[in-house]
């Protein structure tokens, strides 16, 4: 073929046999005369003239063209390699198959990888499943015991235990506190079956993006099974576990239920695992009243109970409770003017440890509670005898006479106990601040009570026939190489023994006890109600025996009562959570320890003490009171133990490291705040005498027959009638003692019936005595 100039390169395939298919033609290229390209891939059918068999089948390449006179040239058959090039073009077109086929693939590979993932997953459930008990043996762990202690109108004082607080049902509790837990901590808790992939996933990719731990994943219900039955590591097989207890918790209990075991349980922070015991201690009131911000600090803590604690960081738990409302709003349980007003509240700011004097009480009532019931294995009702406002108002005093003179007079701690006639403790207060010590200078702490127990002395003397008329000479004394001497060194000579009580005179004490003898001095303060061993020397009249305050201050209560034992105690009842009474006891029968006669005597000498005498700071304007002040030697402690016909109460101050304070004596700081407590107890009350002080007038001529002694029972009048302390045996306190043999003795136990010992034909009892029957 010729042309113009251009040259055709065309390359002519065989001929193809009749039986073969017809082939069509590809062309590429473009036509040299103008022609629009075809599309590569095009199909075109040729056309050749005449002699041309139609089964003939011609491919041209890429680089053919035709010739330049018009002629089409023939195509030839690519060979092999051509047709792989060819191939291979086409699947990097631009057709529809070069997109997808990767997407594909990957698709295949995804399932492959998800079918054996799960595969996986599976074997390692079966395998840590099949290390677990069998489900028919899991059940809820018993909640450790609670014991909720209530004053005597039925308020709480505290709750003990590993808890440290009750139980709620849901329905009992702030709405806001299920609320915002829910909303900060697992939002769909109604929806999920136990695991929240939704929430996991969310956690993940959280977690990712910010490259650190910032959200967890495990629903409630997850939570609840890892508290409840697993230990706290980070493993794999705890994880698997953790979700099989979870499927498990879901079918055997109501979401209700799931969520308020949760609630009762979890552990918010500074000690208090539920929401009681942390509304308490946090906000010092219970979990039914706490309110948005409370609620939403609550459900803050769970994130970080320690670093978010509002006793360790106030600011920081304030600035998770605004996250908690903010997501509460989101959620829709809150409106924008609640968490406007919520917002706006003080931020919560809690002591780093249970602050209160009641306090104290509580770890009395733990204290005694074995030696009762035996082992805790229950929740427990324990109903006292404090009185809170007593006991807030004890609190109040101790602190503000601390606050005001303690620095300047070097004066660090004080304790104040104050009892009914009954020995029932109405107030204690174990110190100046419980959040700061522990220890319980009123029960535990035992010092030397100085003039504080010359009432006894004067009390024996009584006994053996002195009178408060009984004249002795103040003047210097030698007992062996002991030579007592008075507070201010003076002597006046002959004096009375009510003035020598009322100005406190050592030397008179001292002539007392060695008329008396120091073992009976010792036996009527034990029977009176000292526990603890005295030495029975001369030196036990100015008080060189130790003592706690509140066996000093029991033992002052039969001068108010009438003479009857007053067992100091401060529980009046143990019951369980269904209302099984374990104990009680009403100590309404005690026995008669000290001849009625000897107390009308002994109150109206003490009444002087108060209005004449060293005990001036204590006087209460409309009441009769009476008491004694007590100094030790270099004032390291100062005492006033005085009573009304209500209460008896005592109070000490001093320091714990055994440092003298700068001149403080009994009628000092004692004297003050004994007075400042008695005057807010008895507001509002009638004042009424103490018991003696009218009525029965004894004559007081030395010698002479006591007035109305005739009428008293059999035995009274003769000093021997009251028995000698037996010692203890085997840690056994003596019957005397008002514990019947055989009894516990690790608590208190009600009195037995020891008032026999006095020869009475007739049991005088309190109640009788005191109404005049």
């Amino acid at each position: 073929m010729s042309g113009t100039g251009d040259r055709a390169r065309t390359t002519i395939a065989p001929p193809v046999s009749p039986e073969s298919d017809h082939q069509p033609v590809r062309l590429q290229g473009t036509d040299p005369s103008g022609m629009a390209s075809r599309k590569s891939g095009q199909r075109i059918e040729p056309s050749f003239g005449g002699d041309h068999d139609d089964d003939d089948d011609l491919r041209v390449e890429a680089s053919d063209r035709l010739g330049g006179g018009g002629g089409k040239a023939k195509r030839a058959r690519p060979s092999g390699k051509a047709k792989r090039q060819t191939r291979g073009r086409r699947s990097r077109g631009g057709g529809s198959g070069g997109f997808f086929g990767p997407v594909r693939r990957l698709a295949y590979w995804c399932v492959v990888l998800g079918i054996w993932g799960a595969i996986g997953v599976g074997g390692l459930v079966l395998y840590y499943g099949a290390r677990m008990p069998s489900a028919t043996s899991w059940s809820i762990p018993e909640r450790p015991p609670n014991v909720k202690i209530l004053a005597v109108n039925g308020d709480i004082v505290a709750n003990r235990g590993a808890t440290g607080g009750e139980a709620l049902a849901l329905e009992d509790m702030s709405p806001y506190i299920p609320q915002a837990v829910i909303a900060i901590e697992d939002r769909r808790f109604y929806s999920h079956f136990g695991v929240d992939p939704l929430g996991l996933a969310r956690a993940m990719l959280t977690n990712l993006t910010t490259g650190r731990m910032v959200q967890g994943g495990s629903t409630l219900t997850q939570q609840l099974a890892k508290n409840l039955f697993l230990s706290p590591e980070r493993t794999l097989e705890r994880k698997v576990q953790e979700v099989l207890l979870a499927f498990w918790l879901e079918q055997k209990y109501t979401k209700d239920q799931i969520l308020a075991m949760y609630l009762n349980r979890v552990f918010f922070g500074s000690n208090a695992y539920g929401v009681e015991a942390a509304s308490r201690r946090y906000f010092n009131k219970s979990a039914r009243d706490v309110n948005l911000g409370e609620a939403a600090v609550l459900a803050g803590l769970l994130k970080a109970p320690s670093r978010l604690s509002p006793a360790r960081d106030p600011e920081a738990a304030e600035a998770r409770a605004q996250v908690v409302l903010g997501t509460m709003r989101e959620e829709g349980f809150i409106s924008d003017a609640e968490i406007k007003t919520a917002m706006s509240q003080t931020p919560t700011r809690a002591k780093s440890f249970w602050s209160g004097a009641e306090y104290y009480v509580a770890d009395m009532v733990m204290d005694q509670l074995p030696g009762m019931i035996g082992e805790i294995k229950q929740d427990l009702i324990v109903d006292t005898t404090i009185d809170l406002t007593l006991e807030k108002k004890a609190e109040e005093v101790i602190a503000a006479t601390l606050d005001s003179d303690g620095g300047k007079l070097n004066a660090s701690q004080a304790a104040l106990v104050s009892i009914d006639g009954t020995g029932a403790i109405r107030a204690l207060v174990g110190g100046r601040d419980y959040a700061e010590s522990q220890f319980d200078r009123a029960s535990k702490a035992k010092r030397q009570p100085g003039s504080a127990f010359k009432p006894f002395v004067y009390a024996a003397a009584l006994e053996i026939g002195r009178t408060p008329m009984s004249v002795r000479n103040d003047a210097p004394v030698r007992i062996g190489n002991w030579t007592p001497e008075n507070y201010d060194q003076k002597y006046r000579g002959e004096v009375t023994l009510a003035d020598a009580l009322a100005n406190s005179l050592n030397t008179i004490a001292a002539q007392l006890v060695m008329e008396v003898g120091p073992p009976n001095v010792v036996k009527l303060a034990h029977r009176l109600g000292i526990d603890s061993e005295m030495q029975a020397n001369a030196s036990i009249a100015l008080g060189t025996s130790e003592v706690s305050l509140v066996e000093l201050t029991s033992s002052y209560a039969p001068f108010m009562n009438g003479g009857f034992k007053a067992t100091p105690h401060v529980i009046r009842r143990i019951s369980t959570a269904d209302g099984t009474v374990l104990y009680e006891n009403t100590y309404d029968n005690p026995p008669r320890v000290l001849d009625p006669a000897i107390v009308s005597e002994m109150n109206q000498m003490m009444v002087r003490v108060l209005t004449d005498g060293t005990g001036k700071k204590a006087r209460l304007p409309g009441w009769e009171a009476a008491g004694k002040t007590g100094t030790t030697q270099s004032f390291r402690d100062a005492l006033f133990v005085g009573y009304t016909s209500n209460l008896t109460t005592g109070v000490w101050f001093g320091n714990d490291d055994g440092k003298s304070m700068k001149k403080v004596t009994g009628g000092g700081l004692p004297a003050k705040a004994w007075h400042d407590f008695m005057a807010a107890a008895h507001e509002g009350l009638s004042p009424s005498p103490l018991f003696g002080t009218t009525g029965v007038q004894p004559v007081f001529d030395e010698g002479s027959p006591v007035a109305g002694a005739e009428a008293l029972p059999d035995g009274f009048g003769d000093p021997a009638a009251f028995p000698e302390r037996p010692a203890a045996m085997d840690g056994a306190v003596a019957v005397d003692q008002s514990r019947p043999a055989g009894e516990p003795t690790d608590g208190p136990v009600p009195p037995a019936g020891v008032g026999e010992t006095t020869g009475a034909t007739r049991r005088t009892t309190l109640f009788e005595l005191l109404t005049g029957g």
